[in-house]
């Protein structure tokens, strides 16, 4: 079963630019996927289109067997809401709030009452049961990352769009998120797809997609840091 599909997407910008051209692509469920690429190899635009942050000039693009061509901007925000989470590079958690209050953010902003064990249960799954009543201060960057890992959980999305979700941590706070993610793979059959620059994250896929010039140029199954490293530089090397 595919968790999310993009077929001969292409995605046209102003003065000519193409970001991705006609790219097809498939994330099954329960997997999880790194994206890498040379600078502007159209890996953002490729992870926007796929989770219905933008909408490709042409193609088509599939999550959770759900056309998203066919909707409406209202109905986009909903499927956003309630079937697709993300985490950023950056936590975005409102300093104000507990860990509690942050993860059950969303579902406020939906206009739904936070249901506490779901949020517990959330918590529970990143190793944070016992930091609920923290904020975000007085948690390390790696236990912010968590808590925005269990906020783009609560919903239980069909797919959770990562994208650079270590960029802002030191290796060893990274090992443990990407651990985690892992986990959420191994354990509860997460799909995740993963935009990073970094080998070793990417070493923690099941496979990495890689992108040049707004294209798929080969994926890599089982991948290690090592081989991810070697097939980057050829990417680079043969964009310059």
């Amino acid at each position: 079963m595919q968790g999310v599909e993009l077929t001969s997407v292409t995605k046209q910008y102003a003065h000519g630019v193409t970001a991705l051209d006609d790219v097809t692509i498939a994330f099954r469920t329960g997997t999880f996927t790194a994206v890498m690429g040379p600078s502007g190899s159209g890996k953002s635009t490729l992870l926007q289109c796929a989770a219905g942050l933008d909408r490709p000039t042409s193609g088509q693009v599939t999550v959770d067997g759900r056309d998203l061509s066919g909707l409406s901007d209202k109905q986009l925000t909903l499927l956003r809401r309630d079937r697709i989470g993300f985490v950023f590079q950056a936590f975005n958690l409102l300093p104000s709030l507990t860990a509690t209050q942050n993860v059950g953010l969303p579902l406020r902003l939906a206009g739904r009452r936070p249901d506490p064990e779901l949020v517990r249960q959330s918590l529970a799954a990143v190793g944070l049961a016992g930091r609920a009543g923290h904020r975000p201060a007085e948690m390390s960057g790696g236990q912010q990352q968590r808590v925005a890992i269990a906020r783009a959980l609560v919903t239980r999305p069909a797919v959770l769009f990562a994208d650079e979700p270590t960029g802002a941590l030191d290796a060893n706070t990274s090992r443990e998120v990407l651990q985690l993610l892992r986990a959420l793979v191994d354990r509860h059959a997460q799909t995740i797809v993963m935009v990073t620059h970094d080998p070793v994250a990417a070493s923690y896929a099941d496979r990495v997609v890689f992108l040049a010039d707004g294209r798929v140029y080969g994926e890599l199954a089982d991948p290690t840091a090592e081989l991810v490293a070697t097939r980057m530089l050829q990417l680079e090397a043969a964009s310059c």
